[in-house]
């Protein structure tokens, strides 16, 4: 699986911006997509996921009520709504994509994409 993350750009504190994520093959609804963030000096940590079928999500707390993950299977793309954008939120986002034990952890997912950076000015 090859993963295409894109929507990434700079906005001001307060916008919104939507995140997508292309991936090759005919298995992408089998797997569990997730998004991850890393920030400059920080490690890697864990923003949403959903499981194959899209029927459940998971959300970071940083990020409830801001963002949200859906998937469309047709078209082999996850998305990340974030609204209401802060700086904190500044990092380079990945997707993954994988069969996780916990679908908060990096480890657990086999896929990644290079990453797209979102950078939120005060």
């Amino acid at each position: 699986v090859q993963l295409q993350a894109s929507g990434g750009g700079l906005v001001q504190a307060g916008g919104s911006l939507r995140l997508s994520c292309a991936a090759s093959g005919r298995t992408f609804s089998t797997y569990v997509m997730g998004w991850f963030r890393q920030a400059p000096g920080k490690e890697r940590e864990f923003v949403a996921s959903i499981t194959g079928s899209g029927g459940e999500t998971y959300s970071a707390d940083s990020g409830k009520g801001r963002f949200t993950i859906a998937r469309d299977n047709a078209k082999n793309t996850v998305y990340l709504q974030m609204n209401r954008l802060a700086p904190d939120d500044t990092a380079v986002y990945y997707c993954a994509a994988g069969w996780p034990p916990r679908m908060e952890v990096a480890g657990g997912y086999d896929y990644w994409g290079r990453g797209t950076l979102v950078t939120v000015s005060s």
